[in-house]
């Protein structure tokens, strides 16, 4: 039997896509008027990623169920490590610097953004292995 994903996945995902959606109500209700056309954008841009991202944690969340290489589902897991981290720090910091209007916190949004990308290139490598590629299981082909 292939192993199901982790179980922190999609409820990480549903919890980011209901609080994405708070999020972009919130910005399109209560900032709109209220903060610099910049920092709206920022916000929105926020509320995008972690919505997008929401929707990816689902989506590897049912394609690692169709793998029976465990190595595959490692790299599935780990690039759901960097999706989650990455929302959260992305995300995260945008709507903090939004709320706060702390400057500095736009230092580590790049950060977050790093690990959405090494999320986005570790799907890479997890499709280019064989579905079937493990130990003592030859390559289809």
């Amino acid at each position: 039997m292939v192993d199901a994903p982790p179980r922190w996945v999609r409820p990480a995902a549903a919890i980011l896509g209901a609080s994405g959606v708070a999020a972009g109500a919130f910005g399109a209700h209560a900032l709109r008027g209220q903060v610099t056309p910049d920092y709206m954008h920022a916000w929105e841009t926020a509320a995008d990623y972690q919505l997008l991202h929401a929707v990816v944690l689902l989506a590897v969340s049912g394609w690692q169920s169709g793998f029976t290489s465990s190595r595959v589902r490692s790299w599935l897991v780990r690039s759901c490590y960097c999706f989650l981290a990455g929302v959260l720090i992305f995300s995260g910091s945008l709507f903090t610097l939004v709320l706060t209007g702390i400057g500095a916190l736009g230092a580590i949004t790049p950060l977050g953004g790093t690990a959405l990308i090494v999320g986005w290139l570790l799907l890479l490598r997890a499709g280019l292995l064989n579905r079937d590629d493990g130990p003592g299981v030859p390559p289809r082909p």
